[in-house]
């Protein structure tokens, strides 16, 4: 899904009151989609045409509210207030779907990736995270490392234990995993060999 971050529009200059904006998405460097942006000082309106499968172009044109909010160091942050109808989120993000409008991804059901990752392979991300804050070579098959200059003995322990957890968490996961692909792969090989032998059995009675 192509998204819009207004965090991005925010960093460009691009929120100033009555700009005329084009926004481009790109794929491999070739341009994949573009719309048209109005900026005002309470809401950004998106202009674009939108089309869902074998039906025709149609035009898009509606409002997108701003929201700001002071930061701690001073300025102003802006987010999106999602426009989808019974939502208002307050988000940097939005996508557009299916339905034709940029909406949240509470609204389109969309995970991150991280939570698309099996148990193993976050047990294995998190791992590799440890690894290098503790500056050992990453991948969790590779030998565990010493000692950070200037770390302390209780935070490096603490750090070694937690690493030693999430590799035994991973490399059970990815055991469970191989030992399910061998006994698929067994089945198979039993019901092949079920199926040759049925058609030996066959052709003998028809010989």
């Amino acid at each position: 899904m192509r998204p819009l971050d207004v965090r991005k529009l925010q960093r460009g200059g691009l929120l100033t009151p009555g700009r005329s904006i084009t926004l481009n998405w790109s794929r491999n460097g070739e341009q994949v989609a573009t719309i048209q942006a109005r900026t005002e000082a309470e809401h950004v309106t998106l202009i674009y045409r939108h089309k869902s499968g074998g039906n025709d172009w149609q035009p898009m044109d509606y409002p997108v509210r701003l929201e700001w909010t002071a930061c701690t160091l001073g300025g102003r942050r802006a987010w999106f207030l999602c426009p989808a109808e019974g939502c208002g989120r307050r988000v940097a993000l939005l996508y557009i779907g299916g339905a034709g409008i940029f909406a949240c991804r509470h609204c389109y059901r969309l995970a991150y990736a991280c939570q698309r990752e099996a148990a193993d392979d976050r047990a294995a991300r998190r791992a590799d995270s440890i690894r290098e804050r503790l500056g050992w070579q990453v991948g969790i098959l590779n030998l565990n490392g010493g000692r950070p200059k200037g770390m302390h003995w209780r935070t490096f322990n603490r750090l070694t234990a937690e690493h030693d957890a999430f590799v035994g968490v991973s490399l059970a996961g990815m055991s469970a995993r191989l030992g399910l692909i061998e006994r698929r792969l067994t089945n198979q090989g039993a019901v092949c060999t079920a199926r040759t032998e049925f058609v030996l059995q066959s052709n003998e009675l028809l010989w």
